[in-house]
């Protein structure tokens, strides 16, 4: 069997490539020759990832089914022989996940904009500083790569931007503000990972800066104080080369545990840098001991400060908490947590919160319990349903991502595929500002998602609940089912929640028919 290719989020979200059998619940078939024949290829299999950390909100995988290339080959002729019917998604050579990621998303997207403009701004310092024009700057050139380092780390702290994106919504919730500036303002937040890739690149910038003018004056500093700059440098160095596509593409655990426990040693080795900088006397070769009057008074005491914070707090809210978990079918387990969760946030779990985190999408009605839905792929999703856990491990923090900006306009349609609807149901159950309308597409329904999640979606008015099983009606058009529904419901946005490819295609489909539409990002 080929083994899973994986891909992540940087914020956690991690997801397997998988080729599932043909018989897998979450495959999906699209009829071949006339009507509908006996003659079916799986062309989608919809799975969630299971041994990564994660954060971002619920995204999917749509893979090619298992099959030799004999078998292929038969049904690349059938095809070619039988025209699809007129509702099924017309057939594209498949691109690689990494292209689809990376490339088919855009050359100037807002995250590469905000990338290049972050990374622009340092270098143009940078070299201002080294020309002798920008003195401070030259002075100072460690402070700068540490207020890149805390400005990267603001970009990822779930406290943080739980607070932006509440102001967000809580300003621009108004049906008087312009549609233009919502949709900037939501391609804006969900592309600050640009910011922190910028500040990661130019932080290490300005700390080669710094080790260049120290080892010309090496006479004014000691040989621990470079030491210390030295391991820092090759330490973040180590973390921005885990976090190259390709190698979060390819070997996602390699790219999660470096950038965590190479960013908690470089956090530990700059306060030694910082307290060592500031307590040596060139003068008199040797540190003073007033150590602790002199570091409330410098700038990098305090950044140093404020970066200790924002890790750490996300931490203080780890709890091990009881859960009751259940199997609707032998490929999902459906967790429950007590306490309601606000719609659009997203939570994370864990069963050992030193080597993995998983983050899932939340359903609740905001009052007394909130619950995860979890495909069964991996080892630890597997273990959900052969041997459900008691307790977990859990942020009491929950996270907010691209589907908590809903609130911020007045209609929108929310398009989802398997079980991406985990993010979206919560909607449904709770009042919400905005007017949704929710379409799911995703293969036996009750068996494979449970009776619950079926009556979840049960019992609403055809045009507000679109549910499209494609056990029953076959695989859809979804780009042309989004548009038609948002043209239907009048929805000022869309937004949906797929794998790359799926996501790519409704996005693209519906801006081209003058919809707004957004969808998970590479990194978002």
């Amino acid at each position: 069997m080929q083994s899973p290719k994986r891909f992540s989020s940087c914020r956690g979200v991690a997801f397997e490539i998988k080729r599932p059998h043909p018989d897998h619940p979450f495959a999906i078939k699209i009829p071949i020759g006339d009507e509908y024949s006996s003659s079916t290829k799986t062309i989608f299999s919809i799975q969630r990832s299971t041994s990564k950390t994660s954060s971002h909100f619920c995204d999917l995988d749509l893979d090619q089914d298992h099959e030799d290339n004999d078998d292929l080959e038969v049904e690349k002729q059938k095809q070619k022989q039988s025209p699809l019917p007129l509702l099924a998604a017309p057939a594209q050579k498949k691109d690689s996940r990494l292209s689809v990621i990376l490339l088919d998303q855009g050359l100037l997207t807002v995250y590469k904009r905000l990338f290049a403009v972050s990374l622009i701004l340092n270098i143009t310092g940078l070299l201002l500083a080294a020309t002798g024009n920008f003195p401070y700057a030259r002075n100072r050139a460690a402070l700068f790569s540490i207020s890149n380092i805390l400005a990267l780390t603001l970009c990822r702290s779930e406290a943080c931007l739980r607070v932006v994106f509440f102001l967000a919504v809580k300003i621009l919730g108004k049906s008087w503000i312009p549609l233009s500036l919502k949709t900037a303002t939501t391609s804006f937040l969900q592309s600050l990972g640009g910011i922190h890739s910028g500040c990661g690149v130019s932080s290490i910038a300005w700390l080669v800066y710094a080790l260049v003018l120290t080892l010309k004056n090496r006479g004014n500093t000691s040989p621990e104080i470079i030491t210390l700059a030295s391991i820092i440098l090759g330490l973040l160095c180590l973390s921005s080369l885990a976090a190259f596509p390709l190698v979060r593409h390819l070997h996602h655990n390699i790219f999660e545990r470096t950038h965590r426990f190479a960013g908690w040693a470089a956090l530990a080795l700059l306060w030694a840098f910082v307290i060592l900088t500031i307590a040596y006397d060139p003068k008199t070769k040797s540190y003073k001991s007033d150590v602790g009057s002199r570091l409330v008074l410098q700038q990098e005491f305090w950044f140093t400060v404020a970066i200790t914070m924002v890790i750490i707090l996300p931490w203080l809210t780890l709890r091990r908490v009881a859960v009751e978990v259940s199997a609707p079918s032998g490929h999902a387990s459906i967790i429950k947590f007590d306490g309601g969760v606000k719609a659009g946030l997203l939570g994370r779990i864990s069963p050992s919160p030193l080597s993995e985190w998983h983050a899932f999408g939340i359903i609740s009605d905001g009052k007394n319990e909130h619950m995860m839905l979890a495909g069964a792929v991996g080892d630890f999703t597997k273990s959900l349903v052969s041997n459900p856990p008691t307790h977990m491990w859990v942020r009491r923090l929950h996270f907010a991502g691209l589907p908590y900006l809903v609130g911020m306009y007045d209609r929108v349609l929310l398009v989802a595929t398997g079980s991406g609807i985990c993010v979206f149901l919560s909607f449904l159950l709770q009042q919400c500002s905005a007017d949704v309308c929710l379409l799911w597409v995703a293969k036996g329904i009750e068996q494979n998602f449970g009776k619950e999640m079926k009556e979840m979606v049960s019992g609403w008015p055809e045009e507000k609940v679109i549910v499209h099983d494609t056990a029953v009606l076959g695989r859809p058009n979804v780009s042309q089912l989004s548009i038609d529904a948002a043209r239907n419901w009048r929805a000022e946005v869309v937004i949906v929640t797929s794998n790359p490819e799926g996501s790519r295609d409704v996005v693209n489909a519906c801006k081209a028919a003058g919809i707004p539409a957004f969808g998970p990002i590479w990194d978002s």
